[in-house]
């Protein structure tokens, strides 16, 4: 009974909330004929995405309003607007989801009020009804319960409570089915469709594929300018001195093993600039002692103190999302070093059914924009490259909160 109550209640405060998307909808349903007519006459084509977003901010009201009360976000389903004023009302024109939000606002305003009346209404009405056998004898004539005149004690103790039978079952069955309608109206017609969320897949993994294109390209940029400018270089050296040892041997040895051994110091050179190199494509700390090894010693030699907690099963995650969470982790604890000012900072890397979660927080300033910088922003086409989720939470004076997520598979 107590539970019953306490959902007919929350439906109620439900339903009366909605009034505050009920009331603009109805008055933009009693509207819609006027601009219907008025686009029909491309007289408002060009102001049409002025007109539509009064509309939408409705929508968006209603989406979070039934997302809070389903425990799940509705997605919005509009593209960014782009192009001149007509080519953006050409597009809303095409768009499902200006047609659905115009769906919504028409059953929405004329039933939400409804609703919402009613479900407030039986409240005191059932408090009525139960007092009416109190007080019936002092009513008008011609005073009805169930339809009926109250005119004897025997209607006055029966009829009432019959009436009040009726609006309990309204309260305890009707009042929730209204709230979990209009819940389902906002869930059905305000979410994106099927179509809608396939474009917008493929758009987002176009982008994702692109800007992976345009890592791997300036990745391959940049090993070509360090083999360039660093080994080859070192090498060309090498080549020279040993052709000049060479010619010198017969005639002054001496002179020829000093070239003999900066030629070898050059090897070596050479050498240490080819391991760096190979450390760029893949290090191999990773090889040696897994993820969890490389992120200990990477935390080790930072100048801050770092908390890492990494779980052992993430030995065994594929290549490719090993290196990229060992990157992602070491360029963020460079921006902590070099920007953030904090002096502590917290790494934790988890293993779930089929994602890679790591989580990097500091306790500095604040106030780092992916925008402003290449750091954070290569995290996250890096990330994008291998369809994972980067989030990152900066407020100015509060630290900085990285979360990545790489699907890693089962």
């Amino acid at each position: 009974m107590r539970h019953g109550l306490e959902r007919s209640r929350d439906a109620t405060r439900y339903l009366v909330g909605g009034l505050r998307t009920a009331l603009p909808a109805l008055a933009g349903l009693c509207l819609l004929p006027l601009a219907v007519l008025a686009a029909l006459l491309l007289v408002t084509l060009p102001w049409l995405p002025e007109i539509v977003r009064p509309l939408r901010a409705l929508a968006n009201s209603e989406r979070r309003r039934a997302g809070a009360a389903l425990g799940r976000e509705i997605p919005r389903p509009y593209e960014p607007p782009r192009g001149t004023a007509v080519e953006q009302s050409m597009r809303l024109l095409r768009s499902m989801s200006t047609f659905r939000d115009a769906a919504w606002m028409t059953v929405h305003g004329l039933t939400g009020l409804i609703a919402a009346v009613m479900a407030v209404a039986l409240w005191p009405a059932l408090a009525f009804s139960l007092s009416l056998p109190l007080w019936w004898w002092a009513a008008p004539d011609g005073s009805q319960s169930a339809f009926v005149v109250l005119d004897s004690w025997p209607k006055a103790l029966t009829l009432p409570f019959v009436q009040a039978a009726l609006e309990a079952a309204l309260l305890w069955w009707a009042v929730p089915a209204f709230a979990r309608g209009q819940r389902r109206l906002a869930e059905v017609l305000l979410r994106p469709t099927r179509r809608s969320s396939l474009t917008e897949r493929v758009e987002q993994l176009a982008e994702t594929r692109a800007g992976a294109l345009e890592a791997h390209g300036a990745e391959l940029r940049r090993i070509e300018r360090d083999l360039h400018d660093g080994t080859q270089a070192q090498l060309v050296a090498v080549a020279l001195r040993l052709g000049l040892a060479d010619r010198r041997f017969d005639a002054d040895p001496d002179a020829a093993r000093a070239l003999f051994l900066d030629a070898r110091d050059g090897v070596e050179e050479a050498l240490t600039q080819l391991r760096t190199v190979i450390r760029g494509i893949y290090p191999p700390i990773l090889s040696d002692r897994g993820l969890p090894g490389a992120l200990r010693a990477l935390s080790s030699g930072q100048p801050i103190p770092i908390d890492l907690d990494v779980a052992e099963d993430t030995r065994d995650v594929p290549a490719a999302v090993e290196a990229a969470a060992y990157f992602v982790v070491a360029e963020a604890l460079t921006n902590v070093a070099k920007h953030s000012g904090a002096r502590h900072a917290l790494v934790r890397v988890r293993r779930g059914d089929s994602r890679l979660e790591i989580t990097v927080r500091d306790d500095g300033k604040g106030g780092a924009d992916p925008a402003r910088g290449s750091g954070l922003a290569g995290i996250r086409r890096r990330v994008a490259a291998l369809d994972g989720v980067t989030r990152i939470d900066s407020p100015d004076g509060k630290g900085t909160a990285l979360d990545v997520e790489l699907p890693c598979g089962s």
